[in-house]
């Protein structure tokens, strides 16, 4: 499918507004009536920051900056599609409308791209972008230049979009298009420059769109929090009969009480079988459940424990006498993903997204609050609970593909928590297995016994036990053969481990493993991105 970049001249925009009967005093309606919002003759200026089509209307977020430099938001419904960072100034005709220049509508209008510099971006560089809005072009074109057909009415003429840029030096500029089928609003889309008024439109990835993983993985790591702090805060509620929980019902203690009662402990973790039980119980496979029909909360599931714990949570905050509605939406508006905040209707403003991170992910307290117990408190370390799981199950897709040369590499990136006596130590798992494409040899039959030990298994695990510390341990298995390096941050404890690498090595051997390669280093694995060669520590050939 291709594009097409129209030519709109801003005077024929802007007549057209008159000849659509759109009075250029009343385009833009507040979504709830502001009496006095700007006195009689006042102007202030008007920022868009968001646009959303519903229908055929537009619903746009307006910062106002008045004269005397005091800011404010306001929800307003325009029928015109203001693109974001567009600036007009406005005057208050009523209660529930602003009123816009004939000067500044041509302006606003004619902000979209209707064309492309191809000595910025020449043909073949590819555009990525997200569909604000789309309409059908017929219309437009009628109300743009006041013609019809011989017969009176506008002939088709595809759909016209305007499309937010997401790359190149052009992100964050909008760009109007003409298509033959219609974008769906608020889908990503990637297209080529063909010229300076045509794009390709190329197909997504079928396993999924990378820039929408990347995007929601950034989001979800600026909300995340440790799992240790919730936990340690759950640890430490005092009894009910101590009078400091009245604020806890039956329901959401015994919620509680699941919640930590699922978690592994250190004997658990010595045996395959129950590895293999936190593994399933981590909260990785909740949505893969879901999707199998299965019930979740039949078995015991981390993501699913805290869902529950959310819910318990939610009736009680209104009855709390600490309880600061402004506080809570702000948390749940931060904090809480996107899925659950929508279903609970949470509107609001999220944290500016950062930077996706390295394995493992960094541990993050949300805050320092003074009352452990508190309603609030236990949301938002909740909600950050989920984010940090979220982290960890994007982290795995964003890494699992295919590479040029047929290799497939999937991921599987997790968090465990496991009890230690009293303690909570979160146990960080990724698992990569790396298969090659089948060659002449495989399609000829060659057993499935012989093409599953040529794949290969990376292991990472990270995890902050005392009295040794922060250590991590990387191990690479292939065909039988398995190399592994440990790194820990305190010197005693890495010249510990080194002294145990021979009894290490004895086991390993026990269980019908060549140890290849096993040494303990101080400090952390190198960090940024290493090639697969580099990566191979196994000489396959050997």
């Amino acid at each position: 499918m291709t594009g097409d970049i129209p030519h709109l001249s801003p005077v024929a925009a802007a007549t057209a507004l008159l000849r659509a009967g759109v009075p250029a005093g009343e385009v833009l309606k507040l979504m709830e009536p502001r009496e006095g919002l700007l006195n009689s003759g006042q102007v202030a200026n008007a920022e868009v920051v968001s646009l959303k089509q519903q229908g055929q209307d537009f619903q746009l977020l307006l910062k106002l900056t008045m004269d005397n430099g005091r800011q404010t938001t306001l929800p307003v419904s325009s029928s015109l599609p203001l693109t974001p960072g567009t600036n007009v100034n406005v005057a208050q005709g009523s209660a529930d409308t602003l009123t816009i220049s004939v000067q500044d509508l041509q302006k606003a209008v004619s902000n979209s791209l209707t064309s492309i510099d191809t000595r910025q971006l020449p043909a073949g560089t590819l555009l990525q972008g997200k569909v604000l809005t789309t309409q059908v072009a017929a219309q437009n074109v009628a109300q743009l230049t006041g013609q019809t057909s011989a017969g009176g009415a506008a002939q088709p003429a595809g759909y016209r979009s305007i499309v937010m840029l997401l790359n190149t030096a052009l992100a964050g500029s909008s760009l109007t298009i003409d298509s033959p089928q219609p974008l769906r609003v608020g889908s990503l889309l990637s297209a080529q420059v063909q010229s300076s008024q045509a794009l390709n439109f190329v197909a997504l990835p079928n396993r999924l769109d990378e820039l929408a993983l990347a995007q929601q993985l950034s989001t979800q790591q600026s909300r995340q929090g440790s799992l240790q702090s919730l936990l340690t805060a759950l640890q430490n509620l005092p009894p009910p009969a101590s009078g400091g929980a009245d604020n806890l019902t039956p329901s959401l203690r015994a919620s509680i009480e699941q919640l930590l009662a699922d978690l592994p402990d250190l004997t658990q973790m010595t045996s395959a079988k129950g590895v293999a039980q936190a593994l399933s119980a981590s909260g990785l496979f909740m949505e893969s459940r879901l999707l199998a029909g299965m019930n979740p909360t039949l078995v015991p599931d981390m993501k699913a424990n805290l869902l529950r714990l959310i819910t318990q949570i939610l009736p009680g905050l209104p009855n709390n006498a600490s309880y600061d509605a402004a506080a809570a939406a702000n948390t749940l508006a931060r904090a809480m993903p996107s899925v659950i905040r929508n279903a609970l209707g949470t509107l609001g403003l999220v944290a500016a997204p950062s930077q996706p991170t390295n394995f493992p992910l960094p541990a993050r307290t949300l805050g320092s609050p003074q009352d452990k117990d508190d309603l609030e408190t236990l949301l938002k370390l909740a909600a950050g609970a989920i984010s940090r799981l979220q982290s960890h199950q994007l982290g795995g897709l964003e890494q699992t593909r295919t590479h040029a040369d047929g290799t497939q590499v999937t991921t599987w990136q997790l968090e465990i928590p496991m009890r230690n006596a009293h303690d909570i130590v979160p146990l960080q798992v990724k698992v990569q297995r790396e298969e090659k494409p089948e060659t002449d040899d495989h399609a000829q039959g060659a057993h499935a016994e012989q093409r599953e030990k040529e794949k290969l298994w990376r292991v990472e695990l990270a995890f902050d036990l005392e009295p040794l510390g922060p250590l991590q341990v990387q191990a690479q298995l292939i065909a039988g053969n398995i190399a592994s390096q440990l790194w820990a941050e305190r010197e005693g404890s890495a010249e510990l481990i080194a002294g145990e690498l021979d009894n290490l090595r004895a086991r390993l051997v026990a269980c019908g493993l060549n140890v290849k390669e096993l040494e303990c280093n101080r400090g952390t694995p190198p960090q940024g991105p290493r090639t697969v060669l580099e990566q191979r520590w196994i000489d396959e050939n050997a």
